[in-house]
């Protein structure tokens, strides 16, 4: 799978970014969405190798650097 974000805490979450959340505040369904996305935090090759977990994988070319779950 795809790494698409980090978790504060050890473990790995399963999510779906392709669904949206369901609002249990009948409030902010009528509120207007706005999508707030953060810019990738581009890691250098020693911070990749920092970053990578014995279960995820480390794909490296002259362009770019990519990490992938096993």
């Amino acid at each position: 799978g795809m790494i698409i974000g980090e978790n504060s805490r050890e473990n790995d979450l399963t999510v779906n970014i392709t669904k949206a959340k369901q609002m249990t505040n009948v409030r902010s369904a009528t509120k207007d969405q706005t999508a707030v996305i953060k810019t990738p935090r581009i890691l250098t090759l020693e911070e990749s190798l920092e970053f990578l977990n014995d279960d995820e994988y480390m794909e490296v070319t002259p362009e770019s650097i990519r990490l992938r779950k096993q």
